[in-house]
C-alpha cells in the first residue's frame, strides 16, 4: 500500500515511539517509551473511518462500550452480559485488594453476571466517562454555608442542540476531566476532551469535524479503539445535526508503548496496511442516546489477525 493509506500515519507513531521514545517509568509498574505531543488526522468523507486494519479491531466491542457511555452507567455488569471485557480488571483488582480473596479473574466476572447484588457492590467503576458525559454534576448553595446536589448536566445533549441552534459556536465541548471526582474513579479519563468545529463543504452544506484530546494512551491496545470511537461519536453527532462527517483529529499527551509489547509492536510493524473500511448507519434513532449495536454497519474490513498483548492495570 502507498504511504498515503490512512493507517501509515498510525504506524510512523508507533515506530516514532519505540525506536526514539523517553524509557520511562509509570504507574503500572511495567515501564513505556513515551513521547508527548502527537497528532493524527483522518478524513470521514464517504463513510471512511480510522479502522487500524495491521490487526483486527474488534470494532462491535469498542462501539458497545460508547453506547455504554451514552447510558451514563458506570458498571460494569451491561457489558459483561455483552461479553465486553476491556474494563473487567480494574474492579476485579479492586475486589482483590480490599477482600483479600485472590479470585481468578474469570471467576469474578462470572460472578458479576450471575449476581446483580455483587455486582452492584464491586462491578462500579466510580463516576468514570459516561456519568460525566450525561451526567456532570452541579450543586446549589443553601443555608449554612452548604450545599445541595442540583440537576446533572447532560453535555452529550447539549452538543446536540448547540450543533443545531449555534452551528459556528466555539463551544461544543465535552469533557470528562471532573477535577473533584478523578479521586472516585478506577481510572481517570484517558480520552477527556472532545470539541466539535462546523465548516461548510465545497458543495457548501455543513461539515462536522471534531478533535479528540487524550491525555494518556496505550498506543498499541488503546488508540485503536480510541480512533473508532472517537470517528464514531462524530459521525453519530454529524447524523443527528444534519450534517455530513468532516475530519476526525486525535491528539495525544502523553503517547505511549508500554515495554512488554515488544512482540506486539514488532508484529504490527511488519504489516501493511490493506483496505478501506467504511461505516454505514442504517438508522436514524430520535436521539443520539437511541442507537443500537445493529444501527452499525462496516464494510470492506479485511484485516490482519488479531495480536494479543497483556493489560497494563
Amino acid at each position: 500500500m502507498p504511504d498515503t493509506h490512512f493507517e501509515q500515519q498510525y504506524l510512523d507513531l508507533m515506530r516514532l515511539i519505540w525506536f526514539e521514545g523517553d524509557e520511562r517509568s509509570d504507574r503500572t509498574g511495567v515501564g513505556t517509551r513515551s513521547i508527548f505531543g502527537a497528532t493524527l488526522r483522518f478524513d470521514l468523507s464517504d463513510g471512511a473511518m480510522p479502522l487500524v486494519t495491521t490487526k483486527r479491531v474488534y470494532w462491535k466491542t469498542a462501539t458497545r462500550e460508547l453506547l455504554w457511555f451514552l447510558t451514563g452507567n458506570t458498571n460494569i455488569r451491561p457489558l459483561v452480559l455483552q461479553g465486553v471485557k476491556i474494563w473487567n480488571e480494574w474492579p476485579h483488582a479492586r475486589y482483590v485488594e480490599q477482600t483479600g480473596d485472590d479470585v481468578e479473574l474469570e471467576t469474578f466476572v462470572q460472578r458479576i453476571a450471575d449476581d446483580p447484588d455483587f455486582a452492584e457492590q464491586w462491578g462500579d467503576l466510580g463516576p468514570v466517562y459516561g456519568k460525566q458525559w450525561v451526567d456532570w454534576p452541579t450543586y446549589q448553595p443553601v443555608k449554612g454555608g452548604l450545599f445541595r446536589k442540583g440537576r446533572g448536566i447532560n453535555q452529550i445533549a447539549e452538543v446536540v442542540r448547540s450543533l443545531r441552534e449555534d452551528p459556528g459556536s466555539r463551544r461544543h465541548i465535552i469533557e470528562g476531566w471532573n477535577v473533584a471526582e478523578v479521586p472516585q474513579m478506577a481510572l481517570p479519563p484517558c480520552h477527556k476532551t472532545y470539541q466539535y468545529h462546523v465548516s461548510t463543504g465545497i458543495d457548501g452544506e455543513p461539515r462536522l469535524n471534531g478533535i479528540l484530546y487524550q491525555r494518556s494512551c496505550d498506543v498499541a491496545l488503546g488508540l485503536p479503539f480510541n480512533l473508532w470511537s472517537g470517528a464514531l461519536l462524530l459521525r453519530m453527532f454529524a447524523q443527528q445535526a444534519g450534517m455530513e462527517p468532516g475530519e476526525f483529529v486525535w491528539m495525544g499527551g502523553d503517547t505511549h508503548l508500554y515495554l512488554n509489547h515488544e512482540d506486539l509492536v514488532t508484529e504490527q510493524l511488519s504489516r501493511e496496511p490493506q483496505g478501506l473500511p467504511r461505516l454505514e448507519i442504517v438508522r436514524r434513532p430520535p436521539t443520539i442516546f437511541d442507537y443500537r449495536i445493529e444501527d452499525f454497519a462496516v464494510h470492506d474490513y479485511t484485516p490482519h489477525g488479531p495480536i494479543k498483548a497483556p493489560v497494563a492495570v
